[in-house]
């Protein structure tokens, strides 16, 4: 609600009944609905109760706790291509501990810190056709029930981002990325 006075310059007039006015413009075109979900409520339970609120065919979701500078033109042009119901961003995951290969003889031959492993994870960068609601319902969890079934469905596709990502469970992961953003190396900043 204070979008506009948080990312602007403004006057506040003391006397007058406008008491604020904006200074500059912003370009944004944005509609953002809110909707009180309850702090308790499984994710695939959230998504359901804003179908109300979903008038065009696909709509974007993340999850809010990760990171990344995935080129999100790029991933819907793929969802469209792909012509699945679901499209999510799969990124190779970062070990948080040290990998070891080793030999027939228990002797360690190779040692990596953080690497990068091979298979893919979540990165929680959705394309969602609406037709997800009917998969849905009160009391769903959504990776657990409808993205199986979807899975099973063959209507779930991956699209690969090789770039920057990182989560933010942890204050760890916090204290990480709140270093990139202050050493000005935050390469999720792409505007």
């Amino acid at each position: 609600m204070n979008y506009e006075y948080r990312n602007n310059d403004f006057t506040v007039n003391l006397h007058s009944k406008k008491k604020l006015v904006s200074h500059s413009e912003h370009d944004e075109d944005w509609n953002v609905t809110l909707v009180n979900t309850g702090q308790e409520t499984k994710k695939g339970s959230r998504i359901k109760m804003v179908e109300p609120y979903i008038t065009e065919d696909a709509f974007m979701l993340t999850y809010g706790d990760g990171i990344g500078n995935v080129d999100i033109k790029s991933l819907l042009e793929y969802h469209k291509k792909e012509n699945k119901m679901v499209t999510f961003t799969g990124v190779h995951p970062i070990s948080r501990f040290a990998a070891v290969e080793h030999n027939e003889k228990g002797e360690i031959v190779d040692w990596s810190e953080k690497k990068v492993l091979e298979g893919y994870i979540n990165a929680g960068f959705f394309v969602i056709n609406r037709k997800i609601f009917n998969y849905l319902n009160d009391d769903c969890e959504l990776e657990e029930g409808p993205m199986k079934e979807l899975a099973r469905e063959k209507q779930v596709s991956m699209y690969k981002h090789e770039g920057f990502w990182q989560c933010m469970d942890t204050y760890r992961d916090y204290m990480s990325l709140s270093g990139m953003w202050e050493e000005g190396n935050a390469p999720w900043k792409i505007w």
